[in-house]
């Protein structure tokens, strides 16, 4: 992991210049539950400015990145990122809270996290990934292990929802997913068996031969409806 970040710093300073501001690494490699072979590297580049100019330059990064296996990174100008705490609450929330400065200052010390839209951002998530969810899965249920695929990929982010949702109903924020799914269980007051199913099925090197798609997922998606509820009865 060091060796690509310092790769993808090494680039960036290449492209940009004095035009880079920040490179920040936030996400699960700064909480202790990266998975090498599971998990993202997520960055955020901040630029002094950000024009067609400043894409073009990053074009050959992000594709060298890409081959790396991670998403692209969050490109913003340093403007953008102390304007627009507003609409990603969650997001900021999070880098906010844990973050590695890769390179540069650390704009994000400062920033004032505007809660206002908090609790409908977190629900509008959770809605959409609830729809999305049930939409892919339409597909594939005489595909069991690209079905179980599907839910081994939307793990991470019902996990970032469920401690936003935690955070907003005033527990203790949890940052690792078995953390995250135990405190829901406390919250809700049931067990979720199927995030835990799915874990189990994330953290081995193929899933085990005893493994129940179908089942996993009609569990898992009765935990997401209730986490959804939970979240839709929170003051507003």
């Amino acid at each position: 992991m060091e060796q690509i970040l310092s790769g993808l710093v090494s680039r960036l300073q290449s492209a940009f210049g004095d035009g880079l501001t920040s490179v920040v690494l936030y996400g699960s490699a700064t909480v202790g539950d990266w998975n090498e072979s599971s998990s993202d590297l997520n960055i955020l580049c901040v630029l002094k400015c950000l024009t067609p100019h400043e894409l073009v330059q990053s074009e050959p990064v992000f594709r060298w990145w890409r081959e790396q296996g991670n998403p692209p990174p969050l490109l913003m100008s340093a403007e953008e990122v102390r304007s627009c705490t507003d609409c990603f609450p969650m997001e900021f929330h999070d880098i906010k809270e844990h973050r590695r400065i890769l390179q540069g200052s650390d704009i994000i010390r400062d920033l004032e996290i505007d809660r206002s839209f908090y609790r409908a951002q977190v629900e509008h998530e959770l809605r959409v990934k609830q729809i999305r969810l049930r939409q892919k899965a339409a597909e594939l249920f005489s595909r069991p292990q690209e079905l179980l695929k599907l839910l081994v990929d939307s793990i991470s982010t019902f996990c970032v929802l469920g401690r936003h949702a935690l955070i907003l109903s005033g527990h203790e924020p949890r940052w690792k997913k078995r953390e995250i799914i135990a405190a829901l269980e406390d919250v809700l007051r049931r067990p979720l068996d199927g995030a835990n199913a799915i874990l189990t099925v994330r953290s081995g090197p193929k899933p085990p031969r005893d493994a129940n798609a179908a089942l996993i997922f009609e569990r898992y998606l009765s935990e997401i409806n209730e986490l959804v509820r939970f979240v839709d009865a929170l003051d507003r």
